[in-house]
Order: C-alpha cells, then sequence, then structure tokens
C-alpha cells in the first residue's frame, strides 16, 4: 500500500465527532430562572460558560411563567436570546401539577375545611382551563423556537396505578392537539406527581404510545420515592423516548452528600444514542442558588469533556 492508501485506512476506520456516541459539551443547557436574578444576568452566564442551549421555566424577576406572558413579551425574550446566540432546548411549564378533580391528593400538611374549599376551586379552574394553557405553551414554544414542553400528570394520590389510565387519556388528548402543531409534550417524573419514578415513566409510556408524548429525566426526584435512578432507574426507562434531561445541583455539586454518579449516566445515555440537552436545574434554597449554579455547570461542563 501507498503512505496515502494507508492514510486514507486509518481515517477511515475512525469515526467523525458526529457519529461518536457521546455526550458533547454542546449539549448542555441550564434553566434560566436558576442561574440567575434576571433574564439579563441568566444570559451573561451562559455566554460565561459557552452554552449553546437555555431552558426556559419562569422569568426570574417576576417568578411569572414564560407559557403565560403576552405574545409581545414572548416576542421580546426570544429576540433578547437570538441575539445572545442562544437557542432554546425546553420550555417547562406547571401544566397539570395540581390536584385532578376527583381525585384525592396525599397531603403533607392537615388543611382546614376553608382551605379545603379553596383549594378545590382554584384546581377545578386550573383544570377548566388545561386546554386554553396548553394552546399558550404551543404559541411559546413556537416563538422560541422549540419542540419540546413540559407537563404533569397530577399530584400524587396515595395509590397512583389506577389513576394511569385516566392519565393517558388526559395526556393522550393533549398529544393530539400537541402533535398537530409539531410539539412533544415531555412527561416529567416529579415526586409530588403521580408519575415520580423512572419505573413510574416507563409504564405510563406503554400506556401513551403516541410519538408526541416523551420523557423528561430528572433522576434526583426518584430518591425521594426510594429508587435508585442510578444505574436501576436507568435501566428501566424506554430510553429512545427520553427527550430531555435535567440536573440537579446537590446531585452533581462536588461536595453534595446527595451526588450522584453522573460521569456513568452521561456515559450511558452517549452509548445509547442519546441526543438532546441535559439541562441544570440548580434547586437550591438556602441562599446559595446562583453561587451553586456556577459550581454546578463547571462540573458539568468538566464531565462532559472527560468522556
Amino acid at each position: 500500500m501507498t503512505r496515502r492508501q494507508i492514510l486514507a485506512a486509518v481515517a477511515a476506520s475512525v469515526p467523525p465527532l458526529w457519529a461518536r456516541k457521546t455526550i458533547q459539551k454542546s449539549q448542555l443547557s441550564a434553566i434560566t430562572d436558576e442561574i440567575g436574578k434576571t433574564a439579563a444576568d441568566a444570559i451573561a452566564f451562559a455566554r460565561q460558560y459557552g452554552l449553546q442551549w437555555v431552558e426556559l421555566r419562569t422569568l426570574p424577576e417576576t417568578r411569572k411563567e414564560y407559557a403565560s406572558l403576552s405574545e409581545p413579551e414572548l416576542k421580546a425574550a426570544a429576540v433578547s436570546l437570538k441575539n445572545a446566540g442562544l437557542k432554546v432546548s425546553f420550555l417547562n411549564t406547571s401544566m397539570l401539577k395540581f390536584g385532578w378533580p376527583g381525585t384525592e391528593p396525599v397531603r403533607r400538611r392537615a388543611e382546614t375545611p376553608e382551605a379545603r374549599v379553596k383549594r378545590l376551586a382554584s384546581e377545578q379552574a386550573r383544570w377548566d382551563r388545561r386546554g386554553e394553557d396548553l394552546r399558550k405553551a404551543i404559541n411559546a414554544a413556537h416563538i422560541f423556537g422549540v419542540n419540546k414542553v413540559r407537563i404533569f400528570t397530577g399530584s400524587r394520590v396515595a395509590e397512583p396505578k389506577p389513576v394511569y389510565p385516566r392519565i393517558a387519556d388526559e395526556l393522550g388528548e393533549a398529544a393530539l392537539t400537541a402533535g398537530k402543531e409539531k410539539i412533544h409534550l415531555l412527561i416529567e417524573n416529579e415526586g409530588s406527581c403521580n408519575i415520580a419514578t423512572s419505573q413510574e415513566l416507563a409504564d405510563m409510556m406503554k400506556l401513551l404510545p403516541s410519538r408526541w408524548v416523551g420523557i423528561n429525566w430528572d433522576p434526583q426526584n426518584a430518591v425521594a420515592h426510594k429508587e435508585a435512578p442510578w444505574p436501576d432507574g436507568y435501566r428501566v426507562l424506554p430510553i429512545k423516548r427520553v427527550l430531555n434531561v435535567q440536573v440537579k445541583a446537590k446531585g452533581i455539586m462536588p461536595s453534595s452528600s446527595e451526588k450522584l454518579d453522573w460521569k456513568s449516566i452521561m456515559q450511558a445515555l452517549g452509548k445509547d444514542g442519546y441526543t438532546g440537552c441535559i439541562g441544570l436545574e440548580t434547586h437550591i434554597f438556602d441562599g446559595t442558588l446562583i453561587e451553586a449554579a456556577h459550581i454546578s455547570i463547571k462540573e458539568m461542563l468538566r464531565i462532559a469533556g472527560e468522556l
């Protein structure tokens, strides 16, 4: 063989970067309301660490959900992100994160009769406007150029499984609307909701075959329900339906006693061909939120750089 033929053979044996099954730094994202006190601060944070993506949930200044903002407000926010060179990987909403009429969610605290009447009225009102909320979320997603929207499964009842068929029916109907708009609805495993663990996500996906329903996997949320998110929880996930992943600061900060093996998790995601984003949800409430965000994103970047 000539030297040129040998070099060509070697080059052909090495897969191009885009073909390697490895999580890239370019897949990292962060929820803006937990990386800065203002939207401008959040943009500066993202640019400081070279992020290409951000997740949206609420405006840091007002705590109003992006999905509830007026169209002029949404368009102004979209322009700010675009001008900063940032894209939106995921739109977090609180859709259906409340007690559904006809269910009796588990209450952590005693409730007075008056408080119960008020709560039930509020939950009924949210239930009645769920279609409108979905349409607003879809519109917001279109403005931000994102096709993944978070949705929940109702406040957790003592025995969630009997409620699964109702959840599947409700989310199936929502998916019909979202699918027409090319929007994926991602169920998050949230500790306070009827789907809280990886196993519960897997069970629900079997009832929801629609391509427009996927998973927002937050392994830290499953810990409170006695599930080991790695490797046990990961192994049961229908990984092809995981379209977004979230990282809690307490799960990745080196000093945390609740740290998860994120290097192994990222390695597995890469090996399994995961192409979505991995977003930081800092979620620290002791006054060190922004400090924790900086520590966490540095650790995420470090791990991704070592894969």
